[in-house]
């Protein structure tokens, strides 16, 4: 059974410059960088890993170009968040977009090929409020 995100991981064919591009929007280094090939970040209020690693290791892609599952990452302003990504060299994929009951959701594509979603998620903070009193 699931239990929680663990690590999400990209692929990027230059690791240093990842590895820069991803320390810079997240403000921090990584807490991982000792594996030939892989650098991870702990992020949030979870400390959830976000690994990059190199792309000589990646699966077979037969699409060519970003695919798959978009992992959405929580942030208090979607909009503002957008802009930075885009300002670093992201690419826009999909516009804020309102689903309802306060759910706003955003994703672009990295310089790297990796889709980066981007969301406000009520139902987060109500449980951070819950396992963090005074956190949301």
């Amino acid at each position: 059974m699931l239990r929680g995100l663990s690590t999400v991981s990209f692929y990027a064919a230059d690791l240093v410059a990842a590895r820069q591009w991803y320390t810079e929007f997240l403000g921090i280094e990584p807490y991982f960088t000792e594996k030939p090939g892989y650098v991870e970040f702990r992020i949030g209020d979870y400390q959830h890993e976000l690994g990059i690693i190199d792309a000589r290791y990646a699966p077979a892609d037969p699409a060519g170009g970003p695919a798959g599952e978009t992992v959405f990452w929580h942030v208090d302003d979607v909009p503002a968040t957008l802009q930075r990504l885009l300002d670093l060299g992201a690419t826009q994929l999909a516009a804020p977009r309102d689903q309802g009951a306060g759910f706003i959701t955003a994703s672009v594509v990295d310089p790297f090929g990796n889709i980066l979603g981007v969301m406000y998620n009520p139902h987060y903070l109500e449980v951070l409020a819950q396992l963090q009193p005074g956190s949301a």
